[in-house]
């Protein structure tokens, strides 16, 4: 049985009218959140937004709220994760070919967890995933606290990058992601093929 599989990346209509992530995560927030924590399903929630974590809010050296897309092609993988790599604390990576983008990441307990992959079909990439069941009261998970229920990395695209094709990949034995973007081709790359 193969343990990489094909993720199916939803493309939302109209360019994702409505905003999935409607609470904003705070630095005081996610501090509170986290010392608050205790054994069980919050001992995922530490493992999913640790440090070095695709996840973590601190992966980038500063606060940053992962439901807020972040323009991850426009920085140096190897420079900006450089330090982490030495202290063996990242699992993530991304960088571009001639045709195309990539990222791959490990997911902490995504092995426990389903992982979504979503699309406007334009410049933005969801990685989302729930580990807790989301309140009993019907609402939307993403619609409240959703770091109490799951995970979200918002991926900003390159302009070249064709937000329509887009191909996810999960290997279920080491819980990793591997999410692969093409690249628009150009005129001047039309007539030299």
């Amino acid at each position: 049985m193969p343990q990489r599989r094909a993720i199916e990346v939803r493309q939302q209509a109209d360019g994702g009218a409505a905003p999935k992530w409607r609470m904003s995560l705070l630095e005081n927030t996610f501090t509170a959140f986290l010392q608050s924590s205790g054994a069980g399903a919050d001992a995922a929630a530490k493992a999913v937004f640790a440090e070095g974590s695709l996840l973590s809010p601190y992966l980038f050296g500063k606060f940053f709220d992962p439901a807020d897309a972040f323009p991850l092609w426009e920085f140096e993988s190897e420079v900006l994760l450089a330090a982490l790599r030495r202290r063996g604390r990242t699992t993530v990576d991304w960088g571009e070919t001639e045709s195309e983008y990539y990222l791959r990441a490990d997911i902490p307990g995504g092995r426990k967890c389903d992982v979504e992959v979503s699309g406007d079909g334009a410049r933005v990439v969801d990685v989302s995933g729930l580990w807790r069941a989301p309140p009993a009261d019907g609402r939307d998970w993403r619609a409240g606290r959703w770091w109490e229920h799951g995970f979200v990395r918002r991926v900003e695209l390159p302009e070249d990058a064709d937000g329509c094709k887009v191909e996810a990949y999960f290997d279920d034995a080491e819980g990793s992601l591997e999410i692969r973007v093409r690249k628009r081709i150009n005129a001047d790359q039309a007539t030299a093929a």
